[in-house]
């Protein structure tokens, strides 16, 4: 598992959000510029955010998004499975992504990249936006 520029900056987006629940609703300018996102690139990971259900948005003056769950809600691994896919290390040993690789011919190396995944899947899906804001 890697992640991409996108997953890291919807974490670190989700987390800013988490961090400021009590204003209604924030701006992509604002967001961008305390977590240093790239403002347009930032606009397309918050759409992607909200069609999957994780933010509201308003349009007009003092719109911007917010979050549409808790952020205990919110674990980890749904955020970088939406943008970057698997978190096995690779996909014959994932459970939601899986395709046949040829390291499927070794049942002992097989064996290893399981129990990674499930330490990796286990520590982010237990770790939520909450967690981390």
């Amino acid at each position: 598992m890697k992640l991409t520029c996108r997953s890291e900056y919807a974490l670190l987006a989700l987390v800013y959000l988490a961090r400021c629940q009590n204003e209604e609703f924030v701006s992509v300018q604002m967001i961008a510029a305390a977590q240093g996102i790239p403002p347009k690139f930032l606009e397309q990971i918050l759409l992607t955010l909200r069609l999957a259900k994780y933010l509201r948005s308003s349009k007009g003056k003092g719109g911007g998004f917010r979050l549409a769950k808790s952020p205990h809600k919110i674990s980890l691994a749904e955020v970088v499975r939406l943008f970057d896919g698997a978190l096995a290390p690779t996909e014959s040993v994932s459970k939601y992504f899986y395709e046949s690789t040829p390291i499927e011919k070794e049942k002992k190396l097989m064996d290893v990249f399981q129990e990674v995944r499930d330490y990796i899947a286990g520590k982010m899906e237990s770790t939520t936006v909450a967690d981390v804001a």
